[in-house]
């Protein structure tokens, strides 16, 4: 100790003792790292910045022109026309959250705290490579192989629930619905969800588990007192980013949904509101002038949600400081 304060007072240019573990700013290597971690994060943003503005002005001659010219020239005002996609976005996302969310945190919940080590390890590789399953494969299974197959369940549901307003109306002879659509969505954003809430329920406190435990708790009273409190933040965290991805999900819906411009909370009918980003692709090859911008001011809207979305998630990460798979 003595040694290390007379070089220190003796020799204040040099850097940090070798032996306390402490970096030294002088070395090459950490400027290099520290450099390229702050290179890194400037480049996200600058894409930000470059994607937003690329929308922004393409699309402004759809925002700011005349609503005689969008009429004759686009697909009309561009409020009235863009508002039943974002509600059919919005509506669909919701949609697959109800069904993916209660599944996710189950299988989160088996895998980190039931089943035994031999299966718990399989099964998160299997969550984890459905993430990289293409959403163009999740297209035609949901198009050639679920929707033909859950007509008779939609019938039923029509038949017996036909009195709420969500399984009312004539329901599609082909099954390609917003019910299917859910379905998929929820199948696609499943392994997001499933595999946030599975290291957010490991980092429990073990102390917390066994002190629960020891007080006499059974193991569903030890997870709803010492898991679920700590895990709250990002369960929601990784909920709100389930809910991002299928916001922006194209093919799946593209394949499956033969969307149009209105707004109805049915599910079963053919008749079902269109997203947005499946607007976009189907309308984008043929488009020109007004119509082009128009699809491009419609990209900006979907993008903005898709950009409240994750502020929102971050935003409740960061409330709990100890949670530290935030950070």
């Amino acid at each position: 100790m003595t040694q290390k304060l007379t070089r220190a007072l003796t020799d204040p240019g040099a850097g940090p003792d070798p032996s306390s573990g402490m970096p030294d700013p002088k070395r090459r290597g950490d400027r290099i790292f520290r450099g390229f971690a702050m290179g890194a994060g400037i480049t996200i943003l600058v894409i930000l910045a470059l994607v937003a503005t690329f929308l922004l002005v393409q699309g402004s001659p759809a925002l700011f022109a005349d609503p005689a010219k969008l009429i004759s020239q686009g697909y009309g005002e561009f409020l009235p026309w863009v508002l039943p996609y974002a509600f059919g976005t919005i509506w669909a996302a919701v949609l697959a959250l109800l069904f993916a969310v209660p599944v996710s945190i189950g299988i989160a919940l088996f895998i980190s705290h039931y089943a035994p080590r031999r299966l718990a390890q399989p099964l998160g590789y299997v969550i984890d490579l459905l993430a990289a399953v293409p959403s163009v494969v999740f297209g035609l299974w949901g198009s050639l192989v679920l929707a033909p197959a859950a007509v008779p369940l939609y019938e039923w549901l029509n038949a017996n629930l036909g009195f709420i307003p969500l399984f009312s109306g004539q329901v599609s002879g082909g099954g390609r619905n917003m019910f299917t659509i859910a379905i998929v969505l929820a199948t696609m954003i499943l392994p997001i969800i499933t595999s946030l809430c599975r290291e957010v329920f490991l980092q429990a406190p073990r102390l917390h588990e066994e002190a629960a435990l020891a007080l006499g708790a059974t193991r569903w009273e030890m997870i709803k007192m010492a898991v679920f409190p700590f895990a709250r933040p990002g369960i929601i965290a990784a909920v709100m980013l389930g809910l991002g991805r299928a916001l922006g999900e194209t093919m799946a819906v593209t394949m499956i949904l033969s969307g149009s411009r209105n707004i109805t909370f049915e599910v079963l009918t053919s008749q079902n509101p269109n997203t947005i980003a499946a607007t976009i692709a189907q309308n984008f090859p043929e488009a020109f002038g007004l119509k082009t911008s128009q699809l491009i001011a419609a990209g900006l809207v979907l993008f903005l949600i898709t950009l409240v979305v994750n502020m929102i998630a971050r935003w409740i990460v960061s409330r709990r400081a100890e949670y530290s798979g935030a950070n």
